[in-house]
């Protein structure tokens, strides 16, 4: 790279003016690429007066919205339409058509759409639709294939056997674990006195799987992922599959898990949280506690009463089912939780961690096979 151009760059990071120290000036596609960062990202003024922001113009936003997707790359656009969402307080314009075709939809702003669900106008609802539809899509390319495949793999090899019928059914690995003690040196080799197989894959369900979903906020990443998971196990016959949703109140979106867009609008962000109301909820919908897993996926800051939150988890665990906790669904890490909540339930041998989509199959595959979730964390996932 040039002096000239890392000058050029850095021109463009630091924004201008006489604290930028650079003395250097831009002309065409650079200036007007430095015009659109500093109405997001200028917080003074500028030499001539100038200053950033974009006022409460949907026009200016538009062409800004625009402008942006001819400069950067997508993944830059995203991140720059949160930051123009949540520092210039352009929420109100995402209710008008218009701006809903000009934006670069994402998760963040489908999270921004449904949190304006209850206040949308008509004219911006199908507007808005189309935007989560185009994301859900894109989810579902990206994460069905791989997590059908996680979980159905999971439920045969959960299903073993000591007699299988096909030399395809052994499960290789496992049956030279269970046979090492007939080694034999002199012609280095294992004799297999015991098989361990894969049984057929039942048609039948084999695994419960309950997703209780925080729709605070600060959980609108994760309210997105897991309605589009929550749609793809309901697909897999082998599992049955419950998607409940709440805050103070309590909302089963399970037959709503076959169109993942309209279970989104089902939900309602924001508001107060009521952990234990839910949870008891979803308690009446195990039957099969020893086959039942149960992910609550919440930031855990309880509004209701805790110490019977604790008990009824405590209850769950005792009769089988299978209970993981996710800080977090997102790519984000986890956001701010309650911490004491967290280690009281880890005490109680229920892990609470965060998790990224991409690693969720993996996830859902370790508790199909009922192996520690906690080592499964410590060693898929920054905990």
């Amino acid at each position: 790279m040039t002096d000239d151009e890392r000058l050029r760059r850095w021109r463009l990071v630091l924004g201008g003016g006489d604290a930028d120290g650079t003395g250097l000036g831009l002309e065409g596609l650079d200036a007007r690429m430095d015009a659109a960062l500093s109405a997001v990202y200028d917080q003074g003024g500028r030499e001539g007066g100038r200053e950033g922001g974009l006022g409460a113009s949907a026009p200016r936003v538009a062409r800004w919205l625009g402008d942006i997707r001819s400069y950067f790359p997508s993944t830059v656009v995203q991140v720059m339409q949160k930051d123009a969402i949540e520092t210039l307080n352009l929420t109100r314009l995402l209710l008008e058509p218009e701006m809903l075709e000009a934006v670069e939809p994402d998760v963040h702003l489908v999270g921004t759409l449904l949190a304006l669900n209850r206040v949308m106008p008509d004219q911006a609802r199908e507007s808005a639709r189309a935007v989560v539809r185009k994301v859900v899509d894109e989810l579902e390319r990206r994460l069905a294939q791989k997590t059908r495949a996680a979980v159905t793999g999971a439920l045969d090899r959960s299903a073993r056997t000591h007699r299988p019928k096909r030399v395809a059914d052994i499960d290789w690995d496992r049956t030279i674990r269970a046979n090492l003690k007939n080694y034999l040196p002199e012609k280095n080799t294992v004799v297999p006195s015991r098989l361990v197989g894969y049984a057929r894959r039942q048609r039948s369900v084999q695994r419960e799987v309950v997703l209780c979903i925080d729709q605070s906020g600060s959980m609108a990443a994760s309210v997105v992922y897991s309605s589009v998971f929550g749609a793809v196990l309901a697909s897999t016959r082998s599992l049955k599959t419950s998607l409940v949703v709440f805050d103070t109140a309590v909302v089963d979106l399970t037959d709503q898990l076959h169109d993942p867009v309209e279970l989104l609008f089902g939900t309602q962000l924001g508001g107060g949280t009521d952990i234990n109301r839910a949870i008891a909820y979803c308690q009446g919908l195990i039957t099969r506690p020893t086959d039942s897993i149960f992910i609550l996926i919440s930031d855990l800051y309880e509004g209701g009463v805790r110490e019977e939150m604790l008990r009824r988890v405590a209850a769950m665990t005792q009769a089988g089912v299978q209970a993981i906790v996710l800080l977090a669904l997102s790519d984000e890490g986890a956001p701010f939780y309650d911490h004491e909540n967290a280690a009281a339930l880890a005490a109680m041998g229920v892990p609470a961690f965060a998790c990224t989509p991409d690693a969720f199959p993996d996830l859902m595959a370790a508790a199909i096979e009922r192996r520690d979730i906690a080592q499964w964390a410590e060693r898929h996932l920054a905990v």
